[in-house]
C-alpha cells in the first residue's frame, strides 16, 4: 500500500522527468509472463530493476557580484558508491527536504585519483573551472544575475590514462542567487495624464509603473512601493499600484492648468537600505464648463439709418467666457417683443460674436430709439454644475435711428389689388392709388405706370389723384390678371421714387358659350341592345360665372324624330347617349350624325350645338370593337405593332454598325497619315555644326596653325634670314630688318586689352563675338590668337595703304595697318 500510493503521488513527476532520466543513463528490464486460464494465455507480469547508477543531477547556487580576490566555490563533483536501489519515482524526485546538495555523484570514482572530471558548456574554461583530481568547481569572474540567470554545463568523468568516458556526460545548472543591486526603473515615461477641473477626491488620473530588473522570486529585491515627493498636496499615489488620484477637490484649470509630481519608487518594500528611482508626471487639468458668458458692458449703442435695407448689420458684440474649447460656444438671442419685430441676432461660428442685423425696415417718423435686449446662453452646459449658477448673462443694445429723405411710401405698403369687369368701357375708372411722403407732411407726390409693365397701355393713371382707368378693351379669357407697377415721386425730389405693385383681376361675364368636350365621336356594336349606354358628353366653357357653372342639355330640334339614340341629362353638367333600338348594321349605315344642344344658365344664357359622330362597328362575343368599316378585317394580315418595333430595332442596329466600321476606317487612316508625317519629320535633319574646334584634327591640318610663331632663330649674317623675311608683311620686315631684333606688339596688346576692358563692361554687348570684340587666346592655345592684328601668314604680302584714303573713322586703324616703311639696310 505504501508503495503504490507513493506512486501515484509521484505520476505527475515521472511525465516530465521520464525524458531526462532516461538521458541520465538509467535503463529498466522488463519481464512480461503470463498465463491464461481458459485459453492457456500467459499472464503479464512487470517488474522494474536498475541496472547502474549514473548521475546523480543537482543544481548549484553562487551569488552575484562577488568581489572577493579568489575564484568562489561554486560546487564538487565526487564519488559515491550507490548500494541503494531506488524505485522509478525515487529516481527522478528531488530530495523531500532538506537543503540542496552541492554535488553530483558518480559510481565510477573509487577514490583512487584515477579519473579525470571535466565540464563543458557555457563558460566552461572561462567563467568555470573544474580541479580535475577533486571535481571542485570554482567561478573566477564576477557574475550578473540580471544579465544571466544561470549557466547549463555538463559534466564528464574520463579515465585519466584512456581518456575514455567513464558514464555517460550529464547536464547540470548553476543558478546565480540575486542580490539588490538595481534599482526601480520608470521605464514608459516621460508620463502625462489628465483630469477635468473641480474633480471629486480621489479621482483616478493615470497609472505609473517602476521596474525593478533584480529577482522577483527571491526576497523582496524586485518588491516596489510608490510615493509621491512632489505635489503630495494635490495628489496622492498608491503604495502598491502606483495608481495617481486627486487628493482635492478644488483643482481650477483657469487658475492652474498643469501640475508637475514627483513620484518615488523604492525596492525592498520600502525598507530600510531599499533603492529608489523617481520620474516626473505631467497632469494636464482639462476644462469643464463651470464658468457663464459674460458681457464686458451692460449697455452697448449703435445708430443706423432709417433707409438701410433689411438684413444690413447694425453692430456686434460679444460675451466672454473663461471656459475653453467647445465650452465656450454660445448662441445669443433678442428677449423682448418689440427688438424681436425690428432685428435678428445671429452667431458668428468662427469669433462667437452676436451679429445683430435689421429685420424690419427702420422708421424714424415712427420711433427713434430703440432697445434691445441681447442674450448670451452657453450652448453646452453640465448639469453637475448647475449649482453655481445661470449661465447666461443679458445687456442692452440701443440702436439710434437717423433720419434720412425717404421716398414717397405706398399704402399698403405690400401692394394693392383691384377688380374690374371685363366689359367695363374706356374710361371707366379701376381704382386709386395712394402714396405720401412720410418727411413732410401733405407734400405733392406725382405718380406714373411703368410701361415695360404695360405695353399694351390698357390701364392710365392719374398724376395728381393716383387715379387707374381702363384704356383698352379687356377681356378674360384672354388675360385673367394684369400686374402693373405703379410709381410715385416726390414733386420737389425726383429722385426720391418709389414702386408698388398692382394687382388687377378681370371679373367675368358671361360672353362665351358653352362647347362639347372633346372626344366627338363614340362607337357602338352591331347586336347593342336598346336602352344601352354608349358614350357620356361633358362640355367646357371659358367663362367662369361667379355662382359656378349649370348646363342644359337636349337633342337639337333636327333630331328630335330620331328613332336610333335618346339623350339623357344627368344634371350634373354631362349628359348620357343610348341607343333606343337593337339591330344595327354597319354595312347598311356605319356612322350616325346626333346634333345636341347646350345651353348655360347665363346670364345671358348662351348655347351651342355640337355633332356627336357615332360609328356602327363589328364586335366580339365579350362585347370588344374588331372593326368599324368593311375594309377593316383586310387590315389583319398587315404587321402587328411588335413586329414593326422589332423590325425598326434591327434597322437601328444595322445602322448603327456601318456607322461604327466607318468611323474605324477613318481613324485608321488618320492613323497611318499622322504616322506618314512623323517619317517625314523624322527624316529632316538639322545641321548646325559650327566644326570641331581646336581638338578635331581630323578636319583641318592643324600643324599649319601651330607653326604661326615657330619662325628659325635670325643668327649669323642678315642674307640667312632674308629668304624668311620675304614672306612676312612689309611693315613687319621692316621691324625685323636691321639688327634683326623681334617685333614689338606691346603697342597692339596694350590696345587689345583696353577694348576687352571696354567690352566686357558693356552690359549691352550681345553674349557672342562680334567685329568690335578682341580677344586673345593665350599661349597655351594651338591656333594662338584669330585676329587678324596678330595674323602672320607667309603669304599675307597685302598692302593696307588704302585704309589713309576712307575717311577719319578709319585713321587710327590704319595707323596700326599701314604705318610708314622703314629702309633697309644692304647686306
Amino acid at each position: 500500500m505504501a508503495t503504490c500510493w507513493r506512486l501515484g503521488a509521484c505520476s505527475l513527476l515521472v511525465a516530465l522527468w521520464l525524458l531526462h532520466c532516461c538521458s541520465c543513463g538509467w535503463s529498466e528490464t522488463t519481464r512480461t509472463n503470463g498465463v491464461a486460464k481458459d485459453e492457456t494465455k500467459e499472464q503479464e507480469l512487470m517488474s522494474h530493476e536498475r541496472v547502474k547508477r549514473g548521475w546523480v543531477w543537482n543544481q548549484f547556487f553562487v551569488v552575484e557580484e562577488y568581489t572577493g580576490t579568489e575564484p568562489l566555490y561554486v560546487g564538487k563533483i565526487q564519488d559515491v558508491l550507490d548500494s541503494v536501489k531506488p524505485t522509478l519515482c525515487e529516481m527522478c524526485m528531488p530530495p523531500i527536504s532538506g537543503p540542496p546538495t552541492k554535488n553530483i555523484h558518480t559510481d565510477s570514482d573509487e577514490g583512487e585519483g584515477n579519473i579525470k572530471y571535466t565540464i563543458s558548456g557555457e563558460g566552461a574554461g572561462t567563467i568555470f573551472i573544474i580541479d580535475e583530481l577533486t571535481g571542485d568547481i570554482h567561478a573566477t569572474e564576477r557574475l550578473d544575475r540580471e544579465e544571466q540567470s544561470y549557466y547549463t554545463l555538463r559534466a564528464q568523468a574520463r579515465d585519466r590514462l584512456t581518456n575514455h568516458l567513464l558514464e555517460s556526460e550529464s547536464e547540470f545548472v548553476i543558478k546565480v542567487q540575486d542580490i539588490n543591486d538595481s534599482e526601480p526603473k520608470f521605464l514608459e515615461g516621460p508620463y502625462i495624464g489628465s483630469v477635468g477641473e473641480l474633480s471629486q477626491i480621489g479621482t483616478s488620473v493615470m497609472k505609473v509603473t517602476a521596474s525593478d530588473a533584480d529577482d522577483p522570486t527571491y526576497g523582496s529585491s524586485a518588491r516596489v512601493v510608490y510615493s509621491v515627493l512632489d505635489g503630495e498636496r494635490f495628489f496622492t499615489v498608491d503604495r502598491q499600484t502606483g495608481l495617481i488620484r486627486t487628493a482635492v477637490a478644488d483643482l481650477d484649470r483657469e487658475k492652474q492648468d498643469r501640475y508637475e509630481l514627483v513620484v518615488k519608487a523604492t525596492d525592498m518594500a520600502g525598507q530600510m537600505g531599499g533603492l529608489s528611482g523617481s520620474t516626473t508626471v505631467t497632469i494636464v487639468i482639462t476644462d469643464v464648463n463651470d464658468n457663464p458668458p459674460r458681457f464686458p458692458q451692460k449697455m452697448y449703442q449703435f445708430s443706423m439709418s432709417e433707409g438701410a435695407a433689411v438684413g444690413t448689420p447694425v453692430g456686434r458684440v460679444i460675451a466672454t467666457d473663461a471656459d475653453m474649447g467647445e465650452n465656450t460656444d454660445m448662441s445669443y438671442l433678442i428677449k423682448d417683443e418689440e427688438g424681436g419685430e425690428l432685428f435678428k441676432v445671429t452667431t458668428d461660428s468662427d469669433t462667437q460674436e452676436a451679429i445683430i442685423t435689421i429685420k424690419k425696415a427702420l422708421d424714424f417718423e415712427s420711433k427713434r430709439t430703440h432697445n434691445v435686449v441681447v442674450e448670451a446662453v452657453n450652448k453646452h452646459v453640465d448639469p453637475r454644475f448647475s449649482e453655481l449658477g445661470s449661465f447666461r448673462d443679458q445687456t442692452i443694445v440701443r440702436v439710434s435711428v437717423n433720419d434720412i429723405d425717404e421716398p414717397p411710401v405706398f399704402h399698403p405698403a405690400e401692394g394693392t389689388i383691384l377688380e374690374v369687369q371685363e366689359d367695363a368701357r374706356l374710361g371707366a375708372l379701376v381704382g386709386t392709388v395712394t402714396a405720401k411722403d412720410p418727411d413732410m407732411e401733405n407734400a405733392p407726390v406725382r405718380y406714373s405706370i411703368d410701361q415695360s409693365t404695360d405695353q399694351e397701355q390698357i390701364f392710365h393713371i392719374d398724376p395728381v389723384s393716383g387715379a387707374i382707368t381702363l384704356g383698352n378693351i379687356l377681356d378674360r379669357e384672354t388675360a385673367g390678371w394684369h400686374n402693373i407697377t405703379v410709381m410715385a415721386v416726390e414733386a420737389d425730389n425726383v429722385s426720391q421714387i418709389s414702386h408698388s405693385s398692382v394687382s388687377i383681376r378681370i371679373l367675368d361675364v358671361n360672353d362665351n358659350p358653352p362647347e362639347l368636350a372633346t372626344p366627338y365621336e363614340a362607337s357602338i356594336c352591331e347586336d347593342a341592345k336598346p336602352g344601352q349606354l354608349i358614350h357620356s358628353i361633358s362640355v367646357v366653357d371659358r367663362d367662369e360665372p361667379q355662382l359656378g357653372h349649370r348646363y342644359y342639355f337636349t337633342l337639337a330640334p333636327e333630331a328630335t324624330n330620331n328613332r336610333h339614340f335618346t339623350l339623357w341629362d344627368v344634371k350634373d353638367n354631362t349628359a348620357g347617349i343610348r341607343t333606343q333600338r337593337s339591330g344595327f348594321n354597319r354595312h347598311e349605315q356605319n356612322v350616325y350624325l346626333l346634333p345636341i344642344l347646350v345651353v348655360d344658365s347665363g346670364p345671358p344664357a348662351l348655347s351651342s350645338t355640337g355633332t356627336l359622330t357615332i360609328h356602327v362597328c363589328g364586335c366580339d362575343p365579350e362585347g370588344t370593337i374588331q372593326s368599324c368599316n368593311a375594309t377593316a378585317y383586310a387590315i389583319s394580315t398587315s404587321l402587328s405593332p411588335g413586329a414593326l418595333i422589332a423590325l425598326l430595332v434591327c434597322m437601328l442596329i444595322l445602322i448603327v454598325l456601318v456607322l461604327l466600321i466607318l468611323t474605324l476606317k477613318r481613324h485608321r487612316k488618320g492613323q497611318s497619315m499622322s504616322e506618314d508625317e512623323e517619317d517625314m519629320r523624322d527624316n529632316v535633319i538639322k545641321y548646325n555644326d559650327e566644326g570641331g574646334g581646336e581638338q578635331d584634327t581630323q578636319a583641318y591640318d592643324m600643324s599649319t596653325l601651330r607653326n604661326l610663331f615657330d619662325f628659325p632663330e635670325t643668327k649669323g649674317s642678315l642674307s640667312e634670314s632674308g629668304p624668311e623675311l620675304r614672306t612676312l608683311p612689309q611693315w613687319i620686315q621692316g621691324r625685323m630688318s636691321g639688327d634683326g631684333e623681334a617685333a614689338d606688339f606691346s603697342l597692339f596688346k596694350g590696345y587689345i586689352r583696353k577694348k576687352v576692358e571696354q567690352t566686357d563692361g558693356d552690359l549691352s554687348v550681345p553674349p557672342y563675338d562680334s567685329f568690335q570684340t578682341y580677344a586673345f587666346e593665350g599661349n597655351s592655345s594651338p591656333a594662338l590668337s584669330l585676329s587678324s592684328i596678330h595674323t602672320l601668314s607667309t603669304t599675307s604680302d597685302q598692302d593696307f595703304s588704302y585704309l589713309s584714303d576712307w575717311g577719319p573713322r578709319f585713321r587710327q586703324l590704319a595707323g596700326y595697318y599701314a604705318p610708314g616703311h622703314p629702309e633697309e639696310d644692304g647686306s
